[in-house]
């Protein structure tokens, strides 16, 4: 039954809970990397954007302590309650608003805690830490320290571990394989479309890196503008529509039923669809021509201008809000036109020529005077045949993903809570062990 698991007070489960320095850190350009709260989403540290100080500050900001392999760090004010784990050979210090934690190896596995963390049942507990009746916007040491966090035999906390670990790093595994498709996608499209790479090779009397039926549809010399000859400057308009989405009203929403795609959900290379509002079904077949399908492509009019992504794989098809736009390429010419829009430079440009002083605005029309090189039709197909797989491979990874997913949200508050439980919890995480290759057993 749900609950059976016995309860312990954080602090009890740590050998050290420690506050960051409540200085701002003193900002370099490289150095010794500093923990932001931006960098903590879903259980997971992303250091893609990293933030770094220097020796000196550094050794001022771990005072108190310093970050090392297994040690948690939560985040204190908005985003409140967000978790992640110090990976191995990470040297690093704390921003500020977040709090290190260094469980205790006799009480609490380090990576089963940082999923009790994530728990709806703990999460529930920071959000009213204050028991003030009204959600806080500060999550107190003291409160911290009191979370009642599900205790199981340190056994089953690490077969927990196991199993729920094993979901991460596949969602994570995926998550990297997407961003190494669309980095071979958008090196592709530098090297023919904007550095020319092909033709300067040719000039340069180089061999040639392209199969030959590839490499006799490059030019063999530039032009006077310094395009390649042939080619002519053009815009986005000339290979793609950009449709606007429908302004639902108010009173159009409902708790569930078709799911609608809002400017807040366009993110990078994908949507997320788990952040939406829905509509009934009857209005969504009224409005049916403003359904999405899988591997649409959107982008942000507001906010996040010039931001780009693909709809992922799911059974409940998305409506397009207004504000939000559907990029609808011309014959079949789907994997160019993202390439193209999945360039840091599309970005800048709707930036560029977004308007507003409260929040951003850009206009369709100022999106399809993005400044394309046009290289032709047969070039053009080429470049869409060599990314189709590309293309299909990352939307297929992502499906997988939401689906690893779903798995693991709906099994950590099972698990967690003691509603599930794993047989013979020290034999199954030896089992597990002795299938990982080149690992050392780790059981007391």
């Amino acid at each position: 039954m749900a609950g059976e698991w016995k309860t312990a007070a954080l602090d009890s489960l740590c050998e050290l809970i420690a506050d960051c320095p409540h200085s701002t850190p003193v900002w370099t350009a490289g150095g010794v990397v500093v923990l932001r709260s931006q960098n903590i989403r879903g259980g997971r540290l992303d250091l893609s954007s990293p933030s770094y100080t220097d020796e000196e500050h550094f050794q001022d900001r771990i005072r108190r302590a310093e970050p090392t392999a297994g040690d948690l760090v939560i985040t204190r004010e908005a985003p409140m309650g967000e978790v992640c784990q110090i990976p191995p050979g990470l040297r690093c210090c704390l921003g500020q608003r977040m709090v290190l934690l260094r469980p205790n190896r006799l009480q609490a596995d380090s990576r089963y805690l940082l999923f009790a963390l994530q728990s709806r049942a703990v999460q529930t507990q920071i959000m009213w830490a204050e028991g003030t009746g009204s959600t806080v916007s500060n999550l107190r040491i003291p409160d911290l320290k009191k979370l009642k966090i599900p205790s199981p035999p340190i056994n089953e906390q690490r077969a927990i571990a196991h199993i729920l670990g094993s979901l991460d790093d596949k969602i994570e595994l995926n998550r990297r394989r997407n961003q190494t498709l669309e980095a071979m996608a958008r090196a592709l499209f530098k090297d023919w479309f904007v550095d020319f790479g092909p033709v300067r090779a040719k000039m340069e009397g180089r061999e040639p890196y392209l199969p030959a039926d590839l490499w006799q549809l490059f030019p063999d010399r530039l032009d006077d503008e310094g395009k390649p000859e042939g080619w002519k400057d053009d815009c986005l308009g000339s290979f793609t529509n950009i449709k606007n989405g429908y302004a639902f009203k108010s009173k159009d929403w409902c708790e569930a039923g078709v799911p609608v795609v809002k400017i807040g959900s366009v993110k990078p290379s994908f949507v997320d669809i788990s952040q939406v509002s829905f509509i009934d079904v009857t209005l969504a077949r009224e409005k049916e021509s403003f359904r999405l399908n899988v591997g649409d492509m959107l982008v942000g009019l507001t906010g996040y201008v010039g931001e780009t992504g693909r709809i992922p794989p799911t059974d409940n098809r998305p409506m397009l809000n207004q504000r939000v736009g559907k990029l609808e390429p011309f014959d079949s010419l789907e994997p160019f036109v993202f390439a193209c829009v999945r360039m840091p430079d599309f970005k800048v440009f709707a930036e560029s020529k977004a308007h507003g002083s409260a929040q951003a605005n850009v206009s369709t029309t100022e999106l399809l005077k993005y400044p394309v090189v046009n290289p032709g039709r047969e070039l053009l197909e080429a470049f869409c045949r060599m990314l189709e797989p590309l293309f299909l491979k990352s939307l297929a990874n992502e499906g997988e993903q939401a689906t690893l997913s779903r798995l693991r949200d709906t099994l950590l508050p099972k698990l967690i809570s003691g509603e599930l439980r794993i047989p013979g919890a020290e034999q199954f995480l030896e089992r597990a062990e002795d299938n990982v290759p080149n690992k050392k057993r780790s059981l007391p």
